[in-house]
């Protein structure tokens, strides 16, 4: 199994000889406007693509944990073949339908596909009432005979969700989107050092893969600024914090 950090929140995910591209956000840089109420109001994205699109547009399957535009846009909608199944939350179904996609395959609770299970997972877009007007978001765990259990936690902070997930997959490998996205109120929508941390203390056996940084406007925690605190607080996880465009190899 290997897994490819696009940008954002964008995978590939290589398993079983087949490529599984996760929440594509296609668009060119700065082509979007900004998300309003936070502080950083340039356009988005605020990055590159690292690789071509055709490199990313070759794919066997996608997999969008939700619709929200920086997960899912409108390049995506253009870009991508409509007859490559497309696995999703049973409430974006009839969204990605009328995009034209042709095998759309809503995920209640599991889903089989070439012998790759998609479990599908809950959490929260935040806390409150923010994370009532944001839901709903899914997670899927993935799993593949004698590779190791991913979990692609979605946007979600640290919550009770997270955990019985945790605790009911056993995942040996979680994808975080982090970058403690906030609005001008209320509280991080996605996770924060402080969840990061909480999730190591609890599972020091799990591999980290920390994403959804650098990239989007309303994200106010970067790379460098997870690298610090990790470094600093003596966190001692596995927690892997890729570049646009780089793969990890999982054992």
């Amino acid at each position: 199994m290997k897994i490819q950090l696009i940008r954002h929140a964008t995978l590939i995910i290589s398993v079983n000889n087949k490529r599984i591209l996760v929440d594509p956000m296609l668009s060119q840089v700065g082509s979007l406007a900004p998300i309003e109420n936070v502080p950083n109001q340039n356009f988005n994205p605020l990055v590159e693509l690292p690789i071509s699109i055709d490199k990313i547009t070759n794919c066997d399957a996608i997999l969008v944990t939700h619709t929200h535009r920086d997960h899912f846009d409108d390049a995506a909608v253009k870009l991508l073949s409509k007859s490559i199944p497309i696995f999703c939350q049973p409430e974006d179904e009839a969204k990605l339908q009328s995009y034209g996609f042709c095998y759309v395959h809503p995920i209640n609770d599991i889903y089989v596909w070439n012998n790759i299970s998609f479990n599908r997972t809950k959490g929260k877009h935040g806390h409150g009432a923010i994370a009532v007007a944001m839901a709903p978001v899914s997670g899927f765990v993935i799993s593949y005979p004698n590779e190791p259990i991913l979990y692609v936690a979605g946007d979600t902070v640290w919550c009770k969700e997270v955990e019985a997930s945790i605790e009911k997959f056993k995942p040996e490998v979680i994808i975080c989107n982090c970058g403690g996205a906030q609005f001008s109120y209320g509280e991080p929508i996605t996770m924060t050092t402080d969840d990061i941390h909480e999730l190591s203390n609890r599972y020091a056996n799990i591999k980290i893969i920390a994403v959804h940084m650098d990239a989007w406007n309303h994200c106010r925690l970067s790379r460098e600024m997870l690298k610090h605190y990790i470094n600093y607080n003596n966190i001692k996880n596995e927690i892997l914090i890729p570049e646009d465009g780089e793969e990890i190899a999982l054992d």
